[in-house]
């Protein structure tokens, strides 16, 4: 197809998108976004868009949906549903997490295995992009009624995966627990011990650091950000959504670089702590959500200092940075105009989209430094690829070593960043650099590959 601007490629391409893909509303915002970022350079190199390189990239090479059937501790029936998104294996085998969470749903695996696509390509590892989960939730559950659920899910899920074919990883309420029970059941099926899953524990194939990996990799990538304007965390107010496993190592990493990081959240509210979270504080968060699963709420119980929002949302608590660590589009336009009023000039994302459209072009237009999570979140990733590699040579690193492979990588991923998303104004376009240095690679690969 002809296209005379840059408009008309981004209105037909899309058009199309939906069109094939109705209702998945996700799937289509991540996608535009892309799009938006490369419609210039696709219009400067036409032979990627005769050999249809970023049609074949949004098209998942593969898709498996199937039932997940499995009892629970009353001897009841339950019925969920299980997916694997193989978007695309260019660069190397599939990688991208699992997530057992309620919202689950095509369009948000989908999305998630576009963007992890990307992601990857950023890491310079040889990793292609993938995702999968269920719409099972492990909260409220049983240890027995997880471990169930995780066999019955990897029993078909075997079927699709392995160390040099796809690798899933942790996501959302899928932690150490749930991995060691997906492994295990993968182990009695296959009857090996391989590398077909990260996220393990250190006595069976983990790799050292993988927990803090995407915390700590954020906190690197926004230093590298923060010091093109000559700042650092030392002495800035942070905000954080979320209080899982990533946000927490952000609070941890951001305080050790500095920081006061303020706030913390979960599905229900947020707490807002002015004194900050100090290590004894950040240790208990971490008591509280790993081991015992508790609410956030249950902070300013024991801390009395802080204040506790139900059903709302951090950004409206004044700060120098934003770490949003939940979930897809937390952080709307109007959230995105309080916190460029109330003085905030870096936005780095440690989930997955955390930033609505409009949201982001608030951030753009008001020239704070934004990047985007398949840059800053990289460090999760990164590190599980880490891992595979010791799984393969059958070593293990030091805590050290990993660190200074993840530093490394974050840096690497940032400066990809600023080689392609400098604009004319001399300003970084955090988004385009991602978008275009990750397509780049990829695309070049499948070019290399033929037809396939």
């Amino acid at each position: 197809m002809f296209y005379n601007s840059a408009e008309s490629l981004i209105q037909g391409f899309m058009g199309n998108v939906i069109a094939k893909n109705p209702g998945e509303r996700e799937f289509h915002q991540a996608v535009s976004e892309v799009v938006g970022s490369l419609a210039d350079y696709l219009l400067t190199h036409p032979h990627l868009l005769e050999r249809k390189i970023l049609e074949r990239m949004v098209e998942p090479e593969r898709i498996v949906i199937f039932r997940v059937p499995w009892v629970d501790d009353k001897g009841n029936i339950q019925v969920n549903r299980g997916f694997r998104v193989q978007m695309n294996s260019a660069i190397g085998p599939y990688k991208g997490g699992i997530r057992f969470h309620e919202s689950v749903n095509l369009s948000i695996m989908k999305f998630l295995a576009f963007e992890q696509t990307f992601k990857n390509a950023l890491t310079t590892l040889p990793m292609g992009g993938a995702k999968g989960g269920s719409d099972f939730s492990p909260r409220g559950k049983s240890d027995d009624e997880v471990m169930k659920f995780c066999q019955s899910f990897l029993t078909e899920l075997q079927r699709h995966i392995g160390k040099d074919t796809d690798v899933p990883a942790g996501d959302i309420g899928v932690g150490g627990r749930e991995i060691g029970y997906l492994f295990g059941q993968y182990k009695r099926l296959q009857n090996e011990f391989g590398g077909v899953l990260t996220g393990k524990g250190l006595n069976w194939g983990g790799s050292p650091l993988r927990p803090e990996a995407t915390g700590y990799g954020l906190c690197y990538f926004a230093s590298e950000m923060l010091a093109t304007r000559g700042e650092s965390f030392e002495g800035k107010t942070v905000t954080i959504s979320g209080a899982g496993n990533v946000a927490q190592f952000a609070a941890e990493k951001a305080f050790q670089l500095g920081a006061k990081v303020v706030t913390l959240s979960d599905s229900n509210g947020f707490i807002h702590d002015p004194d900050g979270l100090d290590e004894e504080k950040i240790e208990y968060v971490k008591e509280l959500k790993n081991i015992y699963r508790g609410r956030i709420r249950e902070y300013a119980q024991r801390y009395p200092t802080a204040k506790y929002y139900p059903n709302a949302r951090p950004w409206g608590i004044k700060c120098d940075i934003a770490l949003p660590c939940a979930t897809q589009n937390e952080i709307n336009k109007a959230e995105a105009e309080t916190l460029v009023a109330n003085g905030c000039f870096c936005v780095a994302e440690g989930a997955n989209m955390p930033s609505e459209p409009d949201a982001i072009a608030v951030f753009q237009k008001a020239g704070i430094l934004y990047s985007p999570g398949k840059a800053s979140n990289a460090g999760g990733v990164a590190t599980s690829g880490l891992e595979m590699t010791q799984n393969s040579i059958r070593l293990k690193w030091t805590p050290e070593e990993v660190d200074s492979y993840l530093h490394r990588i974050m840096s690497d991923i940032h400066s990809a960043c600023l080689l392609h998303g400098r604009e004319e104004d001399g300003s970084i376009n955090y988004v385009k650099g991602a978008n275009l240095a990750g397509f780049i690679k990829v695309a070049d690969a499948m070019l290399a590959q033929g037809l396939v």
